[in-house]
């Protein structure tokens, strides 16, 4: 009945157990690398520019959704003039065309489940 000892040993290994990766990681000082990704061949330039992109590009699809569906505007025009057809599929994926090497790599670096490919066709792969 007063088997105390053996309780707080097998707390103690539990916790150590448990926070071994926090130990490692604060003795090795490693720090996890984000994905490099680099635009496709003959590509100067996205919609918007590389940092906002990488920070709100989801935003950005969302608010071409909205205004394509819900507003039939699906032109977009920046303030050099260029016009872009608000379409994952036929903008976005014209350069970032393989699915692995530029969507996979960061969705899954911050594992995240975009739903995009509920309604689009999963590009198969290709020159990105």
């Amino acid at each position: 009945m007063y088997d105390g000892g053996k309780i707080i040993t097998g707390l103690l290994v539990f916790l150590i157990l448990v926070t071994v990766p926090v130990w490692f990681n604060a003795a090795t000082h490693a720090q996890a690398r984000a994905p490099q990704l680099k635009l496709p061949e003959g590509a100067t330039a996205c919609v918007e520019p590389t940092a906002e992109m990488r920070a709100t590009h989801m935003e950005l699809l969302n608010r071409w959704r909205n205004a394509a569906v819900r507003s039939d505007e699906r032109f977009f025009t920046m303030p050099d003039g260029k016009v872009y057809e608000k379409s994952l599929s036929l903008t976005c994926l014209k350069c970032h065309d393989n699915k692995e090497e530029f969507c996979d790599r960061c969705h899954n670096y911050l594992a995240v489940s975009p739903y995009c490919w509920d309604c689009h066709v999963e590009p198969k792969g290709g020159r990105s």
